[in-house]
């Protein structure tokens, strides 16, 4: 089975290169209308290498609901209706959300995070361990629900730091969480496999959709 990991459109808080969570806001008007305007060769070719999609599942926080609803509208997949899986949210940033690193520079909390490599706890947040382990589990389960079922495509329209802990926990050959990063409207393209009798995803090619 193949899956496809989009992170998706651009927010308001994207633009300014803050720690957007728990935020729960919307698309700007321009990614709205970015997406509005994909002419109909550049949705062929991606609809073409997806092939017959299976399921649409979303991270329930409202800029993934919509990148959903406009890449996937209803009236082109009106048998695939968008299952929301909330362990496949962002992650709770605690402290630090809504703020960028202009406004946390002199942080004694920030500055033992970006010492730390990224790999402390966020203050008042999730641990960063908790945040990968919440969605790898969410994501193997949904995605086990549906192997045998199907042979089209899974799409999961989420977040960057959601992609990179399935893609770190999943992905082969093996990269570390970070090295899997992706823009907005971005992601990776792969397949379902089995490495060592464990499930993991193979065939990993970065993907956008504009």
């Amino acid at each position: 089975m193949r899956i496809l990991l989009l992170r998706h459109g651009e927010t308001a808080g994207n633009l300014e290169k803050r720690y957007v969570g728990r935020t729960d806001e919307g698309l700007t008007e321009a990614a709205i209308q970015g997406l509005r305007q994909i002419s109909a060769k550049r949705k062929q070719l991606l609809y073409g290498l997806l092939g017959p999609v299976a399921a649409v599942y979303a991270s329930p926080m409202r800029r993934c609901l919509e990148t959903a609803a406009l890449v996937f509208p209803e009236k082109d997949f009106s048998g695939v209706p968008v299952r929301l899986v909330p362990g496949l949210s962002e992650c709770d940033f605690g402290r630090f959300e809504y703020k960028n690193y202009r406004e946390l520079s002199g942080d004694a909390d920030y500055q033992r995070f970006i010492d730390s490599g990224g790999t402390d706890g966020f203050p008042g947040g999730e641990a960063v361990a908790q945040f990968k382990g919440r969605c790898a589990d969410a994501f193997r389960q949904e995605v086990r629900a549906l192997m045998g079922k199907t042979d089209g495509t899974a799409v999961f329209v989420i977040h960057g730091g959601s992609i990179m802990a399935v893609l770190e926990a999943f992905g082969r050959p093996e990269r570390e969480y970070y090295s899997w990063q992706t823009g907005c409207l971005s992601g990776y393209l792969c397949r379902t496999g089995e490495e060592n009798g464990h499930f993991c995803l193979t065939d990993v090619a970065k993907i956008s959709i504009i």
